[in-house]
């Protein structure tokens, strides 16, 4: 029987141990689509305690808990830390076979040296001990970082973010780079007239813009779309239930855009309209700059009215949607690949169901110009665990080219996410192991080796352009 979490773990041979120790584990962090906050960059603060930086935020962890049977108020409720950490380290010896389970104690090694599992017995000399070394200058958030050898970061940010702590971090010197990511799915919202015309008066103040039409609304949307590239973004992102292109006409969006301004209920029709044009318009700008756009698809939000109404959004009450995403998608990228306006676009796919699909998807507007111009993302949300990166990764080696994918990334709020990178490295090497030492690969270790280091760093590292910032 193997140790629990050893240097070996989740490699199963001798070949996907030698891929994993002398090729993987020492390449630098990409990690191109993430939610951690700049102003904690920008500060360098510590954290309070191990449930400041481990359990605010997490509804990965809020959501085992409340399965474990925990009361909100030792979630998000108004416990002390110390007993909101005591009920997470109850949770944990139920969490088996959850990938929370391998990624609670990968993150206690590897940030604290704590080799102890996590349990009712051990949680307060564990909270006790990682809060005491929290408050020390080597674990500030930006020497985190650096322990995780990270080289680039990018946030997720509205249009209408200031960027002004991606400003006080470059100026700072700071080893590491962080950059914005342009989100405009809330410029994009008409489900809400209230929260939309809201979000464009606020915008009309930060641009000096009067949006009393669709054009000028464009026009404003563009300025900050401008802004955010003069502060080195490279990459869109939207969080989408499938891809919206419906047929439109300029001037079918400038009626709807005025009923919005006016308050007037929408058709469903007219929404979609409406989401169609500026997402298409959105794409027109990335291809312009030369910026890479993802698209994560298939979430189904905010399910639970009641938690909704008290928690507010981002809670927890989220799942899997079966969305229909193929012909819309197809039809959006051809739309775009038409007049050869079709920018670096990632597809992120929820329903493991799709895996295929979007795998096939991409090679239809692959057209040589960029090696893995389009590509099908890593394994998203409740799929980054072992059997989801499993999927997700034989799906792409079937029909595509996993050679060319550019890697893992946190998508996360924690600074202490970044072995879920490591995780992801093990679990590659593995594949590439097991088809070597089963004679379905050749035994060629060093190019094999440089896949596996193109795949963690190299693919990302050239796809983006980072070292053009």
């Amino acid at each position: 029987m193997k140790n629990f979490l050893d240097d070996d773990f989740l490699l199963k041979t001798k070949t996907a141990r030698v891929l994993y120790h002398e090729y993987a584990a020492g390449m630098p962090i990409i990690d191109y689509h993430s939610h951690l906050p700049p102003d904690q960059i920008a500060g360098d603060i510590n954290f309070r305690n191990l449930t400041h930086i481990w359990l605010y935020d997490d509804h990965y962890k809020w959501r085992a808990m409340r399965a474990n049977g925990v009361n909100e108020a030792y979630i998000t409720g108004d416990k002390s830390d110390q007993e909101k950490f005591v009920k997470w380290a109850e949770t944990i010896p139920y969490t088996l076979r959850n990938p929370l389970y391998h990624w609670t104690h990968l993150e206690l090694q590897r940030y604290f040296n704590v080799q102890q599992l996590l349990s009712p017995a051990t949680a307060d000399p564990i909270y006790d001990e990682c809060s005491a070394k929290l408050l020390t200058p080597e674990y500030s958030v930006r020497s985190l970082i650096k322990k995780s050898n990270v080289e680039v970061i990018c946030t997720t940010d509205d249009p209408l973010d200031s960027l002004e702590y991606h400003q006080q971090i470059k100026n700072s010197g700071a080893a590491v780079m962080v950059l914005p990511t342009f989100r405009p799915d809330n410029a994009m919202n008409a489900d809400s007239l209230q929260g939309l015309n809201a979000y464009i008066s606020r915008l009309e103040v930060l641009t000096n813009i009067s949006a009393d039409s669709y054009d000028n609304y464009l026009e404003a949307l563009k300025l900050r779309h401008n802004y955010f590239a003069a502060n080195g973004c490279k990459i869109a992102d939207h969080g989408l239930e499938n891809i919206y292109a419906e047929d439109f006409t300029r001037e079918e969006i400038s009626v709807i855009y005025k009923k919005i301004r006016s308050n007037s209920a929408l058709t469903q029709v007219e929404v979609l309209k409406f989401k169609s044009a500026l997402l298409y318009e959105f794409a027109l700008w990335n291809h312009e700059k030369g910026w890479v756009q993802q698209y994560h698809l298939g979430g189904l939000r905010n399910n639970n009215t009641r938690a909704l109404t008290n928690l507010g959004p981002n809670t927890g009450w989220d799942s899997i949607g079966d969305f229909s995403q193929g012909k819309s998608l197809s039809k959006f990228l051809d739309k775009l690949d038409t007049d050869n306006r079709l920018a670096k676009t990632i597809l992120y796919n929820l329903n493991p169901a799709d895996n295929e699909l979007f795998a096939a998807m991409t090679g239809n507007f692959n057209d040589g110009s960029v090696a893995g111009k389009v590509q099908f993302g890593s394994a998203w949300w409740f799929l980054d665990q072992k059997d989801g990166m499993t999927r997700q990764l034989n799906a792409l080696s079937n029909i595509g080219l996993i050679s060319r994918m550019v890697g893992m990334l946190t998508d996360s709020r924690s600074f202490l996410s970044f072995p879920r990178h490591e995780y992801f490295r093990r679990i590659v090497c593995n594949l590439f192991g097991n088809d070597i030492e089963n004679g379905e690969l050749p035994g060629d270790i060093p190019w094999t080796g440089k896949i596996i280091q193109d795949i963690c760093y190299y693919n990302a590292k050239n796809y983006f352009q980072f070292n053009a910032v």
